[in-house]
């Protein structure tokens, strides 16, 4: 398991602590980290990620490891809100990405991506030479689908440190993205983010959600009816014990702010 001995301010969502900044301020740490050239981690937490941790030990290890956990799906957002994070916004994949983005242009800071297919690479190095004409892409690399030989992944930190990129997106999908950016911690002189589907949506092969449908939280049954052969099942497995134990940790929470009566006076319990 790693530490990072982490101190930013967080909430516990069902037993994970998620960081409780701002988007822009997320954002802005990540470059910080990026133009000093350390190798941090950064999970983006759904509903989905945080159900998986309860019983894959390796992701719950990168969760509790990560030096930022931002919260992507609005449901953890809700939820921040209800324990007294009013001004909790949502910080999505898709949003960390284009802000970073245009953040490393302005700073001269450069990016690495690995994940996904040479077509949707190709596809994201062209949408980006377009949208931010002066951001270095230091690499792109679409591993092979099989287990990598260790000869394979020591040539793959090579290649990105050897690139001097200060951001490297990782897109290999949940827990998968995870588990490597833990393998690879203190190897990869690069701030690692895993991005998810972020590679293909950005690539323009798969439809983004409309804004009013990410911002009312119903992004899940957007794609559920885009896929619902392939999601069904993982909603189906995910949302439900997810609503019940954050109504029960919103419950206790509420509970231990009651007031107490003894003798005909009033205590408050402070926790």
């Amino acid at each position: 398991m790693i530490t990072c001995n982490r101190k930013l301010p967080s909430v516990e969502v069902t037993g994970v602590e998620v960081t409780s900044l701002l988007l822009r301020e997320q954002v802005e740490l990540m470059v910080r980290w990026a133009k000093q050239g350390l190798g941090k981690i950064v999970c983006v937490a759904n509903v989905h990620m945080l159900m998986e941790s309860r019983h894959n030990e390796r992701l719950r290890d990168a969760l509790e490891g990560a030096h930022l956990v931002t919260p992507d799906g609005m449901p953890l957002v809700w939820v921040m809100r209800a324990l007294g994070v009013s001004s909790q916004d949502r910080v999505a994949g898709m949003d960390i990405f284009k802000n970073a983005c245009r953040r490393c242009e302005e700073e001269g800071i450069s990016i690495y991506l690995i994940g996904s297919t040479h077509t949707i690479l190709e596809k994201m190095v062209s949408r980006l030479s377009k949208e931010f004409p002066a951001l270095k892409v230091a690499g792109t690399e679409s591993p092979p689908f099989r287990l990598l030989t260790q000869e394979e992944k020591a040539k793959t930190v090579e290649r990105i440190n050897h690139s001097g990129a200060g951001l490297t997106f990782v897109s290999l999908g949940c827990p998968k993205q995870e588990c490597w950016m833990v393998d690879n911690y203190r190897k990869i002189h690069s701030v690692m983010v895993g991005v998810g589907a972020v590679f293909p949506v950005y690539a323009g092969l798969q439809s983004h959600a409309p804004k009013w449908v990410r911002n009312n939280g119903l992004e899940w049954l957007y794609r559920l009816y885009k896929e619902p052969r392939r999601l069904y099942k993982r909603y189906a497995q995910t949302i439900p014990p997810f609503v019940y134990l954050a109504l029960k940790q919103l419950r206790a929470e509420k509970m231990r702010s009651l007031p107490v009566f003894v003798s005909n006076k009033q205590f408050l319990v402070n926790k």
